[in-house]
């Protein structure tokens, strides 16, 4: 199986570097372009599905995709984002300082408060996509801290790595990851689509 892993289109909460997670942000200008190129390139892409998280700015950047490969859109719980709790809506700054240094010293053992525990949301993200067909080529839309999170659990790095090794996952960027029975194998990583 092939797995193409994209990251959303901007919104304007990307811009102002807010805490998003599960909240409901639509795309903005430039997200909406990111997901009429992700779609271009989707359209020659040999696909056999579509799949994303169910929150707007990720349905609606795989929605684009999913009509140019002629496809029909499927959305999964599973892959929505991160809950960041307390921090939802606030910026970096605005988080309680003492809390966001926990946070940047081990992510997942001191979480953002009353966020979801990362360790779950691995688990339920790399489920999801263990569960699409063996034989396919996916496009995954999700999100940024989500798909970190399950390139960790696929490739086996520590989830509490996820914020050094993988620090971001571009707006509309494609990761191609396999998985097959020697076990994942990444292809490419936050490859740019023009």
């Amino acid at each position: 199986m092939t797995i193409f892993l994209s990251r959303h289109g901007r919104t304007e909460w990307s811009v102002q570097g807010r805490y998003a997670g599960v909240s409901d942000i639509p795309l903005d200008e430039v997200g909406r372009g990111q997901a009429r190129l992700l779609a271009d390139w989707a359209r020659g892409a040999g696909l056999t599905g579509v799949v994303s998280s169910p929150l707007l700015r990720a349905r609606d950047t795989a929605a684009d995709a999913a009509r140019a490969a002629e496809l029909t859109l499927r959305t999964d719980p599973r892959l929505r984002e991160l809950d960041f709790g307390d921090a939802e809506g606030l910026r970096r700054a605005e988080v309680d300082p003492e809390a966001m240094r926990r946070f940047q010293a081990d992510p997942v053992a001191d979480f953002l408060p009353g966020g979801e525990d990362p360790v779950d949301a691995a688990a339920r993200v790399t489920g999801c996509l263990r569960e699409l067909d063996p034989a396919g080529r996916i496009l995954v839309v999700a999100h940024n801290t989500i798909l970190r999170l399950a390139l960790c659990g696929l490739l086996g790095i520590p989830l509490a790595d996820y914020r050094r090794r993988l620090p971001l996952i571009e707006h509309g960027s494609v990761t191609e990851l396999a998985l097959g029975p020697a076990g994942p194998a990444l292809r490419r990583f936050n490859s740019p689509i023009r």
